[in-house]
């Protein structure tokens, strides 16, 4: 299951949405009304790397927004990524979902338009979220 949430996340290396945690009422309701009750959170030891990677999935969602305005599917690989990781771990996902939205605000801040280091940035931040990728899939991939 990490195998594949984590290799969307490599194969959408040119796209983007805005952020996640921006789900709407009914989403959020019948999301609910499916779910089964959470089960005691069990950390794992690529935890750090996948909040990094979250956040690495936000920010670049932001810069890819401003500089290319186009949708993409950044949001919904960090769906598939807790859908696939977190399931019946609201605590975990939430955690997940906050790192998410902290490297989407904190470039945010920054940049209100396209400028040359933004797309620097934005560069840095995928290839950084693709080694990360790599990396957990290789190293504690089923």
């Amino acid at each position: 299951m990490l195998k594949r949430a984590l290799a969307l996340v490599l194969i959408a290396g040119l796209s983007t949405l805005p952020a996640f945690g921006q789900q709407n009422k009914k989403a959020a309701a019948d999301q609910t009304a499916v779910a089964t009750p959470p089960v005691a959170e069990k950390p794992t030891p690529y935890d750090p790397r996948l909040m990094r990677l979250a956040e690495i999935l936000g920010s670049v969602s932001y810069l890819r927004n401003i500089c290319k305005g186009d949708e993409s599917e950044w949001r919904l690989m960090m769906q598939e990524l807790l859908a696939e990781d977190t399931a019946n771990e609201p605590q975990r996902a939430a955690r997940l979902t906050a790192a998410f939205n902290r490297g989407y605000r904190s470039f945010a801040s920054t940049y209100v338009k396209c400028t040359p280091q933004a797309i620097a940035a934005e560069e840095t931040y995928r290839a950084e979220g693709a080694t990360l990728a790599t990396e957990i899939t290789a190293r504690f991939g089923n």
